[in-house]
């Protein structure tokens, strides 16, 4: 599970570790800590001055008729984790909470935001800006129609609003005599100015082939396949995904935090394939690669990232049908392309036929986990050595399994930003500590691990909770029933094309028996060096049925506030089921390969059934991992390993403990509305 789908709010550690007396890390609605009503206003000094980028900003609005201007916090290809260059929100407001909406108005300025949130908006924010402690579209549009009189327009950029969204805003107005106003150049860019940070010029660079479960001129022919069959007759498809480009071409860059990914669109016919991209960073050989100095079908001509609008408004002037996913298409590709000449799905056929990986990519996905859990075991073996000293803190800890990570063969980085969390820390899912706010490991409390890597052939994510001292009876079995509902979810049997939403419960049920439950997603998709959060696989209702060769992790959690929590997180690969009867029936094969926390397992409340699968689960860590770690001559983390593997029994367990890691995802609640 990644940070951003939880959000990241180191301020909140403020509430944590700075000893201000509470140990909640949310404010829930108290008083603004800002007193912005005396002369001079009262002020924290984290705060940032805004006043002469938000009067920049409305000189830009006056130019274009503007009486409001909406700033969200995404970019151009809506992904997960966005480049400091589209940092917009956070630059004219000097909020950097990953979640947040700010709109100007000609006299005012406001932000809106959850409630992970609050604490660190108030103590970045000046007083020119208002904080409403909400979210979504209507509370925004309702603030918009008392600030701004009937007959004024609202502008927006339209490369930075997802379809829904727009739609949101535009049915919300509709009626009001407000008017919402397409702005294809970004206003605050203009006020940003040469202070922008640049667009990367990192070569874009193709993968070696044995890092590639097919070669590009094949996925292509596949895509132009299910174009061919459709319904509708499509002339074209359009990707506007980042990981869409990366997948299709084999390709990989550097230009998004903690993805490999690349600037690009792509406009694929069956008679050309248009790459939308900065040319100057594709060296001969990758443009040989791409076969981008001829014309036919199977030649990838490269076009400027700013001409797509054009382009393709363009394309669709002629007897054309294109083909988008709704989920990652901005209105500003959406509004230039006649209604009638959309074709339309939520998701685009490359993301779909990504979510299942052939066998190639099955097999490297799988080699990458048991390097990765390598890394993991020496940070746990490290940990249990250390921490009884007194000498590593959150931040340090998780400098060191990065490090670790990035030794491992083939390692391109973090997959994203660590969650290392101690005691209380823990009790917040998208904790993420700083160089300046952290706190120490201690034997006495708990400490939940969510990290991952990026590696050539795959992408990990893991979590595991331990604790080196003496748990509380509570503590134990609430780590016990998160580690049920792993147990229950991973050897599970499903009927073939079942949503992830209708067995979800698996996960949770050992939890709900006792009045327990935790308020977060239970798995997302997971790629090849590509997202660590790859939609659309995972247990959410908007999430696509499972199927045969993908990945998901899967995640259940508890969270005492104030106080812990817990979180046990394995990639699984979903696989053929044998069952006794014929039928087409689904399983999962676990493919992250470290032990639990002994010392936290409650063997009382196992049932025979979950002991036999925790200890094939252990035979299968010491097989794929063991050999690795005695042909590093990794002899003490051997011997650890095979202490932690041994086989589990209906009486006490080995008090032995241990520590671990995951990479943290973040889907919503299930909505079990739909």
């Amino acid at each position: 599970m990644a940070r951003a789908h939880w959000g990241c709010c180191p301020w909140l550690v403020l509430l944590c570790a700075c000893a201000w007396g509470h140990p909640k890390a949310v404010d829930v609605g108290g008083q603004d800590v800002r007193n912005c009503s005396i002369n001079p206003p009262y002020l924290p000094v984290t705060v940032v001055n805004t006043t002469v980028s938000l009067a920049a900003l409305r000189q830009q609005m006056q130019t274009q008729n503007l009486s409001a201007y909406i700033i969200p916090d995404t970019d151009a290809h809506m992904n997960e984790y966005i480049s400091q260059r589209d940092e917009r929100r956070a630059w004219i407001t000097g909020f950097t909470g990953s979640a947040g909406t700010a709109v100007v108005t000609m006299k005012k300025a406001a932000v809106w935001t959850d409630s992970r949130y609050w604490t660190q908006a108030e103590r970045q924010m000046d007083c020119n800006w208002e904080l409403h402690k909400e979210v979504g579209t209507t509370p925004i549009v309702t603030w918009l129609l008392t600030e701004i009189p009937a007959g004024e327009r609202v502008g927006f950029d339209p490369f930075l609003l997802s379809i829904d969204t727009w739609e949101s805003y535009d049915l919300a107005l509709q009626g009001s005599d407000r008017h919402l106003v397409s702005i294809t150049t970004n206003l605050v860019d203009l006020v940003w100015g040469s202070e922008r940070p640049p667009v990367s010029n990192q070569p874009i660079y193709a993968l070696q082939e044995a890092f590639t479960g097919s070669t590009w001129q094949e996925k292509v022919s596949g895509v132009r396949s299910q174009m061919q069959k459709h319904q509708k007759a499509p002339t074209a498809i359009l990707l506007s995904a980042l990981e869409e480009t990366a997948w299709l071409f084999n390709l990989r860059a550097s230009d998004i935090p903690y993805n490999p990914f690349f600037y690009s669109y792509a406009l694929l016919t069956d008679s050309s394939i248009r790459l939308f991209a900065n040319k100057s960073r594709f060296s001969s050989e990758t443009l040989t690669y791409l076969n981008s100095s001829c014309t036919g079908p199977m030649c990838v001509q490269i076009e400027d990232y700013s001409q797509v609008r054009d382009s393709i408004q363009a394309y669709a002037l002629g007897d054309v049908r294109i083909w988008i996913g709704t989920s990652y298409t901005t209105y500003g590709i959406y509004e230039v392309i006649p209604k009638e000449k959309l074709v339309t799905d939520t998701y685009s056929p490359v993301m779909i036929t990504k979510a299942v990986k052939n066998s190639k990519e099955q097999a490297l996905l799988k080699a990458s986990h048991v390097r990765d859990a390598v890394a993991v075991i020496r940070y746990l073996v490290w940990l249990e050595k250390n921490v009884p000293k007194g000498t590593v803190d959150e931040f340090s800890g998780a400098e060191l399994v990065d490090k670790f990570r990035g030794e491992e063969q083939f390692s391109s980085g973090p997959s994203f930003e660590t969650i290392s969390a101690s005691g209380l820390n823990a009790a917040l899912p998208h904790y993420s500590p700083t160089r300046e706010l952290n706190r120490k490991l201690s034997s006495d409390e708990m400490y939940l691990l969510d990290s991952g890597g990026q590696y050539w052939d795959g992408t990990t994510d893991i979590t595991r909770t331990v604790h080196w001292g003496t748990p509380s009876a509570f503590q134990k079995e609430a780590y016990t029933r998160v580690l049920i509902g792993n147990i229950d979810l991973s050897m599970l049997i499903f009927p073939a094309a079942t949503s992830g939403r209708m067995v979800e419960a698996f996960a949770r049920r050992a939890l709900w028996d006792v009045g327990l439950n935790y308020g977060h997603g239970t798995g997302h998709g997971i790629g090849n060096f590509l997202c660590v959060h790859e939609w659309p696989v995972g247990f959410q209702s908007n999430n696509i049925v499972m199927a045969k060769g993908m990945f998901t992790s899967i995640e259940p959690g508890y969270y005492k506030d104030g106080e812990f929590g817990i979180r046990l997180e394995d990639v699984a690969l979903v696989i053929e089921a044998k069952t006794k009867y014929p039928g087409s029936y689904l399983t999962f094969e676990v493919v992250s390969f470290v032990p639990y926390d002994r010392n936290l397992i409650d063997v009382s409340l196992l049932s025979p059934e979950h002991l036999q699968y925790l200890n094939r689960y252990y035979q299968t860590i010491r097989e794929k991992v063991g050999p690795e770690l005695q042909k590093r001559q990794l002899l003490e983390e051997f011997q650890w390993l095979q202490q932690h593997t041994e086989p589990l029994s209906a009486r006490a367990p080995d008090p032995a403990s241990w520590a671990s890691v995951l990479v943290v995802s973040t889907l919503a609640i299930l909505d079990w509305s739909v």
